[in-house]
């Protein structure tokens, strides 16, 4: 049997194993990520004691807001299946409200002395941009159009190629297929395939030649015919293309440095142990 020890000391503040272990299953990481999720937890145990000696609060009325936005988002406005869940976990609602609150303090904590303090100047767009050409790339898009067979309507099949020889394809879509974009024909408009159908379709898009249509593909018992229609591969992105995602990259690079330089700073004003 494994005894539970105590992983880090910070100020007064303790963080056991099982605090950490916790943690990784909630968030559903493998027992490599435990020195990384100890680090997070010493960081969070440092913002929520600097947000004390600010005497930073959240008022009751904000938390409860919050509380009421997630239970209806996640438990479709029922509290009851919230309160089911929590006992499923094991956890109770005192101390799932004081862990909501926490988030929301760290957040403003971090928006207060990180975020709203990062800029996007325009040199250093400018610079991101010409550093990182491989960042900006566009996605090549594809024009598909697609006919889905129930599995039980897989007899159907040979109809349904029957019915292609003498048809338009966007004809037998609407008649035959359970796709969701039947009603238009099956046609899927410059989509990244990745984004919309599963590996196995796309790896037999990607072969096609433009304007032919597969074979049959089988797929848990539903069956896929998918056509070409259009392809345009991937090109480099012009600077004004690129704006947003230059923006929020240079944003992210400066925000990460600057919470570094944070964290450090109430590093050293704390006293903290780590355990074995």
């Amino acid at each position: 049997m494994e005894v539970d020890g105590v992983a880090a000391q910070v100020d007064a503040a303790t963080i056991l194993k099982s605090d950490v272990i916790s943690e990784m299953r909630r968030a559903g990481l493998s027992p490599d990520r435990y020195s990384a999720v100890l680090e997070e937890m010493i960081e969070r145990k440092l913002i929520l004691k600097a947000a004390a000696e600010s005497k930073m609060t959240i008022q009751d009325w904000v938390v409860e807001n919050r509380i009421r936005d997630i239970i209806t988002r996640a438990f479709e406005g029922d509290r009851n299946r919230l309160m089911e869940t929590l006992a499923q976990q094991k956890v109770s609602y005192p101390e799932w409200r004081q862990r909501l609150l926490d988030d929301m303090i760290v957040g403003a904590m971090r928006w207060q002395m990180v975020d709203k303090t990062v800029a996007a100047s325009p040199a250093a767009m400018r610079e991101e941009f010409a550093n990182n050409p491989g960042r900006y790339i566009a996605d090549g898009k594809t024009t598909a159009s697609v006919i889905l067979l129930k599995p039980k309507d897989f007899a159907k099949r040979d109809e349904v190629a029957a019915a292609l020889k003498e048809k338009p394809f966007a004809e037998v879509a609407k008649e035959y297929s359970a796709d969701t974009h039947a009603a238009n024909g099956g046609v899927w408009a410059e989509v990244v395939p990745s984004e919309v159908f599963s590996p196995e379709v796309c790896k037999v898009l990607a072969d096609l030649p433009k304007g032919a249509t597969s074979d049959w593909i089988d797929l848990d018992g539903w069956s896929f015919l998918v056509r070409k229609d259009d392809e345009t591969q991937p090109k480099s992105m012009s600077f004004a293309e690129a704006y947003d995602y230059i923006e929020a990259n240079v944003r992210e690079e400066a925000a990460a440095q600057v919470y570094a330089e944070w964290i450090d700073r109430l590093k050293s004003k704390a006293y903290i142990k780590v355990f074995d």
